[in-house]
């Protein structure tokens, strides 16, 4: 019987190890699945007078192959991968924004600009003032369709976070319950190869959407953790995710990853202290990235709207009326907060715009600072009549209501300006192409003086320029108001200027240096002369709707000019009009590049441990089609043992029945 008993150990054990095998080539291509080994043990020998006769084998266990180590590392690169690749997806559909190219916003703007060339050239032609107005409306239509674009890629942002999270929840469940199984299955002292197995790839799943650390515990249940701290499953209980507004800034479109544990409030959970996992990347994305992209966007839509409003609205237009603005755009924006605090913030100052939200961080009721997001620079304010005065990167901020002692205030001035833009001009005389003001040399001047440019700038006393009015034309001599520039000779030459609006005219500032070809600026009005004068020589300027000068207005193109030499005027970070979308370009393509080899890089460490894992925990067909063979020549040898102790048995038997 002994030998019986051998070969049916041996039977038994190798069937088993043929199962086994037969168990893993059946998974080769199972998601998580870790390759099974048969340990065998030799049974305990018989003892005798001739010694220990051996009782055969038995199998010990079936071990895992797998490294912890290895798998934990795998998925914390996996989660790693995950968050970067998202990230620069977004970032690929964002830069596809700011295109360059014919059918970019940039090329609409500088057709925009260039089509006051014509108007310039011809004041009078309806068909020049017609294409101006084309473009006008050109530039608002793809400032509008880039908004809408960066609205849908943010709704797209929030459909996959929603998504993510539901799976995340989903997940978690599985791991509760396999956890309960595994803590079962562990009562009878060995390892449930499977239901590891399966948890382990569970793991690596949620880690795909956000990064955690695992504890494990006694019982062989494994503690998941996110952000750190917060248990999204503890032993057969699983919590949940949400995801849902900024507690501190509801309404602002920054969104926030929340943990739920029942009977407690959520737990809003900062998207840096995440780690990996594509919520993680999504979530930068949305409150950093986009938030970038929508100001930069933004800001150059009000900058230019701004811009050549405030010129538009110095000039005259074909039928003698001041201008009208060429763009509407928004005058002010709310904060945000969930305290007790109000305010708006309001635009003053287009050139001096920063791409970047701010907020308003209180010390007191009624002090603190703006911090601009975009660098942390911070101006302090002592009170709400303190910071209605201080202008900051062209902005004012306004506090009607004060907050609480620690509350902050975010302000997103940038955020939507260019969704609603909209060309305000539809009739081509509507375009205020003249100078609301004129030159005339002095008709006795004996220089070489000549008129090379006149501008109104509305400077420094916005929105407008200052000239004395037209007196009393009908006085002898006639009052006819204006302002007159008298030279003198030098070295040095000088000019005085006189209001002409007094008889005799008044002294406005005297001896002034004159240098041919640079500026002269009054009061929101702007003239450059070339050549030398002599003593005596004059330069009166006056309103161009005075009736010395008749209808010569319709004929001057001053402001056109103006308004086409904008486009170098510095009023993006010291970029000019036409710079201004090129360097947007640029910054977004500078974080895309940065994204995309962040994204390789993760892929290529991502795929090295996941390498080192499956080549501890991977099946290897060739090896388990060997070990087949291996055990399938045991299991017939086993047989063969069993047959040959039967027949001994068998001839025992026959001899013993003579």
């Amino acid at each position: 019987m002994s030998l019986l008993n051998v070969g049916a150990r041996a039977l038994l054990a190798n069937q088993v190890a043929l199962q086994t095998a037969g168990h893993n080539i059946a998974n080769v291509n199972t998601p998580g699945y870790s390759r099974q080994t048969v340990v065998l043990q030799t049974v305990q020998g018989q003892f005798t007078g001739g010694g220990y006769i051996g009782q055969g084998v038995d199998v010990q266990t079936i071990l895992r192959n797998q490294s912890e180590l290895l798998t934990r590392q795998s998925a914390a690169a996996g989660s790693t991968q995950a968050s970067d690749i998202v990230r620069s997806e977004r970032l690929r559909q964002l830069q596809e924004v700011f295109s360059g190219g014919t059918a970019g916003l940039g090329a609409a703007i500088n057709d925009m600009m260039n089509a006051f060339s014509d108007v310039v050239s011809s004041p009078t032609d309806i068909t020049a003032r017609t294409v101006v107005l084309t473009r006008l409306d050109e530039t608002a239509a793809r400032m509008r369709t880039a908004g809408e674009r960066l609205n849908e890629l943010q709704y797209t942002v929030t459909e996959q976070l929603e998504s993510s999270v539901t799976a995340i929840n989903s997940l978690a469940k599985q791991m509760a319950n396999i956890n309960e199984q595994i803590a079962r299955a562990n009562g009878n002292g060995q390892s449930p190869n499977d239901l590891l197995d399966q948890r382990d790839q569970i793991i690596r799943e949620i880690n795909q959407y956000v990064q955690t650390t695992q504890i494990p515990a006694d019982d062989g249940t494994v503690g998941l953790f996110v952000a750190g701290s917060q248990p999204l499953v503890l032993g057969t209980t699983a919590s949940s995710l949400s995801i849902d507004d900024a507690t501190q800034f509801p309404a602002s479109g920054q969104i926030k990853l929340f943990f739920n544990r029942p009977g407690a409030p959520p737990v809003e959970m900062d998207e840096n202290v995440l780690g990996g996992g594509s919520v993680s990347g999504l979530l930068r994305f949305n409150n950093n990235d986009l938030t970038e992209g929508r100001n930069l966007l933004g800001r150059m839509a009000m900058a230019i709207g701004m811009t050549m409003n405030d010129q538009q609205n110095l000039g005259l237009t074909l039928d003698g009326v001041p201008g009208k603005d060429l763009f509407a755009l928004p005058t002010s924006m709310p904060g945000y907060t969930n305290g007790a605090g109000v305010g708006t913030v309001s635009f003053t100052g287009p050139t001096q715009f920063a791409a970047s939200d701010y907020e308003i961080r209180f010390t007191t009721g009624t002090a603190g600072q703006v911090v601009r997001l975009s660098d942390g620079k911070a101006t302090p304010f002592t009170s709400a009549a303190n910071l209605a005065t201080l202008q900051i990167d062209g902005l004012n901020f306004n506090l009607t209501t004060p907050g609480n002692p620690g509350e902050r205030m975010l302000f997103k001035p940038f955020s939507t300006a260019a969704n609603n833009i909209q060309a305000l001009v539809y009739s081509p005389r509507d375009l205020a192409v003249a100078n609301p003001i004129n030159a005339a040399m002095g008709t006795a001047n004996g220089g070489t003086m000549q008129l090379a440019g006149l501008k109104a700038t509305g400077l420094p006393n916005p929105p407008g320029l200052v000239l004395p009015a037209n007196a009393n034309p009908a006085a002898l001599p006639p009052i006819l108001g204006g302002v007159q520039l008298q030279f003198t000779a030098g070295p040095p030459t000088t000019y005085d200027v006189l209001d002409r609006g007094t008889a005799p005219p008044t002294v406005l500032a005297a001896a002034q240096p004159y240098t041919s070809g640079a500026p002269i600026s009054i009061n929101g009005w702007e003239i450059k002369l070339q050549g030398s004068p002599k003593t005596g020589d004059t330069v009166v300027i006056g309103n161009a709707l005075d009736p010395q000068y008749g209808d010569a207005f319709t004929r001057n193109a001053g402001n056109a000019s103006a308004l086409m030499s904008l486009r170098d005027v510095k009023m993006f970070d010291e970029s000019t009009l036409s710079d201004g979308y090129a360097s947007a370009i640029a910054q977004v393509g500078t974080r895309t590049q940065s994204a995309l080899f962040a994204a390789e890089m993760s892929t290529t460490i991502a795929a090295n441990l996941e390498r080192d894992r499956t080549a501890v925990s991977g099946v290897n067909l060739d090896e388990e089609a060997a070990r087949l063979i291996q055990y399938q020549q045991a299991y017939q040898a086993s047989s063969k043992m069993i047959q040959i102790a039967q027949n001994i048995f068998d001839s025992l038997l026959q001899g013993m029945g003579r």
